[in-house]
């Protein structure tokens, strides 16, 4: 039987437990997550504005670019600013109500880029990759991403918690707040119930970009001229690289639920797979893009530096 101090409680509040309490970390991570939260809206915003300024870049292959530069916003958005709450004025506490919305941002934010990589296929943007197309991919794979968890999401916040729930993470993970719920068998269930749909949003999506660069290689292989596979390759090492980037992150944070870790290690492990990806992302599809470094160098910085122009035009 339940304690009577558990309930559904939405006029409460969680106490996010973060990582190490120790005055000492507050400063420092505070210094860090705040960089890097601005790296990464400076990032995208650059990217997004350069693809939208720049009639040159309006093409199919920059089209979902732009989508995951967008949901690298959102995503961080959702967590960072309140971790930064946390490490500056010891802002620990977050209402039922924010608490299940922030956890259903994060969660669906995560399907749609295993999705949005899926659909990110580099090889065909000349020859399949239409206007038409590109929009129905991008609605289909948000509205398909942000859907799936939100079952999961609403059947957590039915659960009965105590009056004073202390959640061992810096955000409301979805296990982390389940662990925290009064009932044993509701948190197992649901805890099952998560991992699982964790692991086919992440595992079915990475076994379809696998056979797509399988396909993507033999493409490539029939190639006749060593300078046309070369370039074909290049064209997909972004993607490649993106695609690495993320399921190696989220590899490390899944398997760190599976290892008896200290708490705060499996904490950050989580934080930097959330953080990561969106903070590569941008560096990853701009310096490794001679297109879109013209166009920064172009509508960003001979602006910002404009004697520079002549050096950029003669040098």
């Amino acid at each position: 039987q339940q304690s009577t101090a558990c309930r559904q409680c939405f006029h409460k509040s969680l106490f996010l437990g973060g990582v190490s309490s120790s005055p000492g970390f507050s400063d420092p991570f505070f210094i860090v997550f705040l960089l890097f939260y601005l790296l990464i809206l400076v990032g995208d915003a650059v990217i997004i504005t350069v693809v939208v300024v720049d009639h040159t870049l309006h093409k199919p292959m920059y089209f979902f670019p732009i989508n995951l530069s967008v949901l690298d916003v959102l995503f961080t958005t959702t967590t960072i600013p309140k971790m930064l709450a946390m490490f500056l004025a010891n802002a620990k506490t977050i209402s039922f109500r924010g608490c299940f919305p922030q956890m259903y941002s994060f969660h669906g934010l995560t399907v749609t880029e295993a999705l949005l990589l899926v659909v990110m296929d580099p090889l065909h943007y000349p020859a399949k990759m239409t206007r038409r197309v590109n929009i129905q991919l991008a609605a289909s794979t948000w509205i398909t991403a942000l859907l799936i968890p939100a079952p999961v999401i609403m059947q957590t916040s039915q659960l009965a918690y105590r009056d004073t729930t202390r959640v061992h993470h810096c955000f409301c993970d979805h296990l982390a707040v389940v662990q925290a719920t009064c009932s044993d068998f509701s948190a197992d269930f649901q805890t099952f119930l998560g991992f699982s749909i964790a692991m086919t949003v992440s595992l079915v999506p990475l076994l379809l970009v696998t056979l797509s660069y399988i396909h993507i290689i033999l493409s490539i292989l029939k190639i006749n001229s060593k300078e046309g596979r070369v370039k074909a390759f290049s064209t997909c090492t972004s993607h490649l690289l993106v695609v690495g980037t993320y399921y190696s992150s989220i590899a490390v944070a899944y398997m760190s639920y599976r290892v008896d870790i200290p708490v705060d290690v499996h904490i950050m492990s989580n934080v930097v797979y959330s953080i990561l990806t969106p903070l590569l992302n941008p560096i990853i599809y701009t310096l490794r893009n001679k297109e879109v470094k013209s166009a920064v160098k172009k509508s960003v910085f001979l602006k910002i530096f404009p004697l520079s122009k002549k050096v950029y035009l003669f040098g």
